[in-house]
């Protein structure tokens, strides 16, 4: 895979700590936020990876919103919302941005992406999506359709679990189409469990652990080293987790 010169656009993010309120209470506690200080994104790809509830999907919001997109989803242009559930965390995070402009961008949640399909259709906006009522498709079908099409490279793309709509087949095609989109100037910042996405070669993985976030080399997260165990002596494992 040809590797690619990136650019950033999103730089850094820092946590202003001395005006956290309380580090016992939401979202503050989370690991991925307690002992936050700062962390430097990658050009291209930038993965957070974590369990549930470890505060990935939390981080990723509250940087997306900083940013200047809807905590919904969508773009900036974007202003639809059909439940506020997003935390206060932006309002304690610092950007550090390139003198480079972002022309595009985008913010994928997966548990959201319906209200988002539903906003491009109240919006007019199919002709950036397809042409085709995303509310026509399958969740796979409607967001590859916003991949291939609504995201047009020369941008920051944040997405929260993208996998969730994908088969491992798509999962695969969506490395094609991000490697595609990082050639054309894109940088990535995902949240995923996905061993096959977070494969993307030379992205920057940061693993979420007790103590915060972590650099850490793709074959020694946890998703790849379970997947692996289990695709390898899948017999043996189902047999044990199995038994009476």
């Amino acid at each position: 895979m040809k590797a690619f010169e990136a650019r950033h656009y999103l730089v850094e993010v820092a946590l202003k700590r001395a005006e956290v309120p309380a580090f016992d209470r939401y979202p503050f506690a989370m690991p991925a936020v307690k002992h936050l200080r700062r962390i430097a994104l990658h050009p291209a790809v930038t993965f957070v990876v974590g369990e549930n509830g470890s505060g990935k999907s939390t981080l990723l919001e509250a940087i997306a919103v900083a940013w200047g997109f809807n905590p919904e989803g969508g773009s900036k242009n974007f202003n639809f919302a059909t439940r506020a559930s997003h935390s206060e965390l932006h309002r304690y995070l610092t950007l550090v941005r390139s003198p480079r402009r972002a022309h595009d961008g985008f913010f994928l949640r997966a548990e959201s992406y319906f209200n988002v399909a539903t906003a491009v259709e109240n919006y007019g906006a199919l002709g950036s999506y397809g042409g085709r009522p995303l509310h026509e498709q399958s969740h796979g079908e409607s967001f590859f359709a916003l991949l291939q099409n609504r995201f047009g490279g020369d941008g920051l793309y944040i997405l929260d679990e993208p996998e969730a709509a994908l088969s491992p087949t798509r999962q695969l095609a969506f490395l094609a189409r991000l490697h595609e989109l990082v050639g054309r100037d894109s940088q990535f910042l995902i949240a995923t469990h996905s061993p096959i996405i977070m494969a993307y070669p030379n992205a920057l993985i940061l693993a979420i652990t007790p103590r915060g976030l972590k650099r850490i080399a793709y074959a020694e997260t946890e998703h790849y080293r379970v997947s692996r165990a289990f695709l390898l002596r899948h017999e043996a494992m189902l047999r044990e987790l199995m038994k009476e």
